[in-house]
């Protein structure tokens, strides 16, 4: 019975070739019923590539319905949906190398198995076979707010160091995290950086910053890039911002009174706020 269906599904995807290479040869233009979406992101200083088909409810049952629980889906429609990262990434604790996987899903009422294959280039999934697995996990469905009509997958919340992906459609959305862990290679390239003529000392400064590194590093590096640009009123407002998270009040609001005097005189509607800002924190 299972060769049966699958000999069907082969035949039925011939003929879909078969009628879109026809409508080319004709020149026909026809709206795709499931529209296709490329979503590049950036996480930390990699990217995430997402490629899907977006099929819409249309008045039918999703869950349980036309994609029956417990078999294994494509996640979408058409070609199996994928994601391509530029970098190593981590998800569910595992380090997935950089590469192209294809991410297919089992729904079920109480849980959800999220996959990542290696053979990112198929159809549908007639062709998976849980052997090219690089991962398996499982989540916990949540209900929509609202009904979700035509299938969405995204990236709601990003930082420099996670993405959380979320799958939603009907009135059922799941999510997880895909993860970096870049600091080594960024401090390498900081390191190298510092070596060459033009040193990238504000954005080194940040890093440092933002990430607890050494803060008096960051406040050498601050105290050179306003040195080099002392017309500008941003090197000013992160060198306040060091010294603020350094307990040094006083020297962030001298910091901060010269680049908000800076910003006024480059007429810099937001690095006026910005020092303002730190000035208040700096009572």
């Amino acid at each position: 019975m299972k060769r049966i269906f699958l000999s069907l599904a082969i035949v039925l995807l011939l003929t879909s070739v078969l009628n879109i290479s026809q409508s080319a040869a004709q020149g026909l233009k026809l709206p795709a019923a499931s529209s296709k979406q490329v979503i590049t992101q950036d996480l930390g200083i990699s990217q995430i590539t997402l490629t899907y088909a977006r099929p819409n409810v249309n008045g039918r049952k999703i869950f349980g319905g036309l994609e029956q629980y417990g078999n294994v889906w494509r996640t979408g429609a058409n070609g199996a949906t994928t994601l391509s990262f530029s970098g190593d990434v981590i998800i569910n604790g595992k380090t997935l190398p950089a590469g192209t996987y294809g991410l297919f899903t089992i729904p079920d009422k109480n849980e959800w198995t999220v996959i990542l294959n290696k053979n990112s280039e198929q159809w549908g999934a007639y062709e998976y076979k849980q052997a090219d697995d690089v991962l398996r996990f499982t989540v916990k469905p949540e209900k929509t707010a609202t009904k979700v009509e035509t299938f969405t997958i995204s990236f709601p919340a990003v930082t420099t160091t996670t993405a959380k992906l979320s799958i939603a459609w009907e009135n059922t959305a799941i999510s997880f995290d895909i993860k970096v862990d870049q600091d080594a290679e960024i401090m390498a390239s900081i390191d190298q950086a510092m070596q060459g003529d033009k040193k990238p000392y504000l954005a080194a400064a940040q890093y440092y910053l933002n990430n607890n590194k050494d803060l008096d590093k960051a406040l050498y590096w601050a105290d050179e890039a306003v040195k080099a640009n002392p017309e500008l009123p941003y090197p000013y407002y992160w060198k306040a911002q060091i010294q603020l998270k350094k307990g040094d009040k006083a020297g962030a609001k001298a910091s901060a009174t010269l680049g908000k005097q800076v910003a006024e005189k480059a007429k810099s509607d937001e690095y006026i706020r910005l020092n303002d800002q730190v000035l208040e924190k700096a009572k």
